[in-house]
């Protein structure tokens, strides 16, 4: 669904896109089936936001974004052009993007912007910055105020400052045992192999 700067007004219908009348969606943005954008969001134009997404309160979306399906950003945070969000991504209230290494208020450093990639089912918690140019694996936990400065690998727990692996943790969320070789989930059952530095799922 592509909109200008108007307000789309809720539905009973659960395909169809809510924008609240405080929100301000630029030209050429496309907003996907059952998103609803809450108060005082800004997306930028040319962004593209998929199906089933929720921007809560305070929530900026620069120019070009893509983000995909059933994507939860809390409030309070601002995904600068750079940023990709795979689907089914969570990022907690007040969470942080950068997209420059090293901005100075003098300098245009617009054509220096660094790629940040967050994968499929990834989780970033409340207050965590994620510095530019990194990639964070599916299903990866960033934990509330961390700094992450590296990549983070699919399925791995990072936590602290700078953020370092605590663990890993299962798609569903639950922390891993501490072991390596096959092992499963005490939650879910969900079956991995681990090492000492990978978590590859197991498919049945």
């Amino acid at each position: 669904m592509l909109l200008g700067s108007r307000a789309v007004s809720a539905s009973s219908d659960e395909s169809a896109v809510f924008v609240h009348e405080t929100a301000v969606i630029d030209a050429d943005v496309e907003l996907g089936p059952g998103s609803r954008i809450w108060h005082f969001v800004h997306v930028s134009e040319g962004a593209r936001i998929g199906r089933g997404c929720v921007l809560g309160q305070n929530v900026f979306v620069g120019r070009g974004v893509r983000i995909g399906d059933r994507v939860k950003v809390q409030n309070n945070v601002s995904i600068y052009e750079g940023v990709d969000l795979e689907d089914d991504v969570f990022l907690g209230p007040s969470c942080v993007f950068t997209n420059v290494s090293h901005p100075r208020a003098a300098l245009a450093r617009r054509d220096q912007f660094q790629a940040t990639r967050v994968r499929r089912g990834a989780s970033i918690g409340a207050n965590a910055t994620v510095v530019c140019g990194h990639e964070l694996g599916e299903h990866c936990f960033v934990g509330a105020g961390s700094v992450v400065v590296r990549d983070v690998g699919a399925f791995e727990l990072v936590v602290g400052n700078p953020a370092r692996r605590l663990g890993w943790v299962c798609a569903c969320g639950e922390n891993l045992p501490r072991a390596t070789g096959e092992i499963a989930c005490e939650t879910c059952g969900r079956r991995y192999r681990l090492d000492a530095e990978s978590c590859a799922q197991l498919r049945p």
